[in-house]
């Protein structure tokens, strides 16, 4: 009876010893969501080669001035980082879970110990990560190979900061939300992948933004990356450039209430439309 009764009270503790705290598993998470993107080698080629050949394609084709003593190239670069933000962030997550949804994975994982909020946490961390290298070998490329000049004040380090930051919390909530749209993984890419080229060419990336239709600049000043794209502007561009802007200002007071906006209305849209199983499982 009293071996019984000791093995009754082990099992007990053990049922009643509470779950890892959230930091663990999220952790946790982040290496494995790392591990799984650097596996895919299509992926992680796409992710960090086409910033860099978009970059040498537009700064070999437009190889001249487009002011006295900015270069194209230097244009462009802003609107690469912002663009290989909007990349890592919203339409991989858009994609990515999506294709886990329509393969059962998010099923699975509701059923496991793991915090619900941890799987979000591990995709947030992937985004940093990998954001954070892409841009940095972008910078490198662009100031080795393309004679960019980068910014040697704190300053411009500072708003590319917040604007790199503001940037991806707005591009990961909004490429979460997103994954839902998609009716099944197979379709997921050829649904997200346009919605970004769009934007791309609205939002001022391949083209100055000033010159573009008002009609497109309009359009384009409703989503993030047209803000994303100007904050970047404002931090590679010398401060002159400024007056080339539609309003002869670079906003970075608009700029960061858009991307607050933006992340605040994705973060409620998560919140009301994510789900972790697919259509027809429901």
């Amino acid at each position: 009876m009293t071996t019984t009764n000791g093995t009754s009270g082990c099992t007990a503790r053990r049922e009643q010893r509470p779950l890892p705290g959230l930091a663990r598993p999220a952790l946790s998470r982040v290496a494995m969501e790392l591990r799984v993107f650097f596996r895919e080698k299509d992926q992680v080629l796409f992710t960090f080669a086409y910033p860099v050949i978009m970059l040498a394609i537009f700064g070999s084709v437009f190889s001249q001035d487009i002011a006295p003593g900015l270069s194209f190239s230097q244009y462009f670069l802003a609107g690469m980082v912002a663009t290989g933000i909007m990349l890592v962030s919203f339409q991989s997550l858009a994609i990515t879970i999506a294709m886990e949804r329509d393969d059962g994975t998010l099923k699975r994982l509701v059923g496991t110990p793991m915090p619900r909020a941890a799987y979000f946490l591990g995709k947030v961390g992937m985004v940093l990560v990998v954001g954070g290298v892409q841009v940095a070998v972008l910078l490198v490329v662009g100031a080795t190979l393309f004679d960019v000049t980068l910014p040697g004040e704190v300053g411009p380090w500072v708003t590319f900061g917040w604007v790199a930051l503001l940037g991806l919390a707005a591009g990961t909530l909004s490429g979460i939300a997103f994954s839902s749209v998609p009716r099944s993984g197979k379709s997921a890419s050829a649904v997200v992948t346009p919605v970004v080229l769009v934007l791309q060419f609205a939002s001022g990336i391949f083209f100055v933004y000033s010159e573009l239709p008002e009609w497109m600049r309009s359009i384009a000043a409703l989503f993030p990356l047209k803000w994303m794209a100007q904050g970047m502007r404002s931090v590679f561009l010398p401060e002159s450039s400024a007056a080339r802007e539609v309003t002869g200002s670079w906003q970075h007071g608009a700029t960061a209430l858009v991307l607050i906006a933006w992340t605040l209305g994705a973060l409620v849209l998560c919140l009301r439309t994510f789900r972790w199983q697919r259509r027809d499982d429901a």
